[in-house]
């Protein structure tokens, strides 16, 4: 099987040459192109998420051979949520290559987090099931580089962060209001507030609500002096 030349060009970005290149296809097509689920990339996504998972473990575990469970724990989750795989799936343009159905076309498909991240776990399966685990562990430590070096001594999200805080001080977690949608139904930007019990508040905006929320819980932390 031959495969097309933007695939072909996506091959040479990702940096591993298919030897089955329909494995390739499959990673890269979304739920909404095929009538029945035999070969979109949901299957494939569930291996990948696993193989990615297995690597960001091993791969923190030898960076820090001291290092307590409390303290893997909010790294590895760091590395492996939705957010970072969104991150590397943008930085080799997965996203030009994504075969979608119309309606996913139509409403920016490509640039949508949940199917970027999912699209990079699915290659991350494809680069397992046609080299092996070893190929695919080199893939991740090359795609994720410096990420795995430079993950926060306390990578813990900000809005765990800022809830651990206000509860802390015997506050009720953060509340999070939407206080505006700007853009197209294709590309919205939301605007958060984040809200503590003592009226410290916050607002940022994103194109996503939790990175909104993230964002703003962020800003609030910073300004109690976190």
């Amino acid at each position: 099987m031959k495969l097309s030349a933007d695939l072909a060009a996506f091959q040479t970005r990702l940096g591993h040459q298919f030897d089955d290149p329909a494995l390739l296809i499959r990673a890269v097509t979304h739920s909404s192109m095929v009538s029945v689920h035999r070969d979109d990339n949901q299957r494939l996504e569930f291996l990948g998420d696993r193989v990615l998972g297995l690597v960001m473990a091993e791969a923190l575990l030898n960076a820090d051979v001291a290092a307590p469970e409390g303290l893997l724990a909010p790294r590895y989750n760091a590395l492996v949520r939705r957010e970072a795989c969104a991150d590397v799936a943008r930085e080799v343009d997965l996203g030009a290559v994504l075969k979608l159905g119309r309606s996913e076309m139509k409403s920016g498909g490509r640039r949508k987090e949940a199917l970027l991240a999912d699209a990079m776990e699915a290659v991350i399966a494809a680069v397992y099931l046609d080299a092996g685990f070893d190929a695919a562990r080199g893939l991740i430590q090359q795609l994720w580089g410096k990420r795995i070096d430079d993950v926060a001594e306390d990578a813990r999200d900000a809005k765990t962060a800022l809830q651990e805080w206000a509860q802390a001080r015997g506050e009720l977690p953060p509340d999070y209001v939407e206080v505006a949608r700007t853009g197209p139904d294709h590309a919205p930007v939301f605007t958060i507030a984040a809200t503590l019990q003592s009226g410290e508040s916050a607002q940022a905006t994103a194109g996503s609500k939790r990175q909104a929320e993230q964002a703003a819980a962020a800003a609030l932390l910073e300004r109690v002096g976190e």
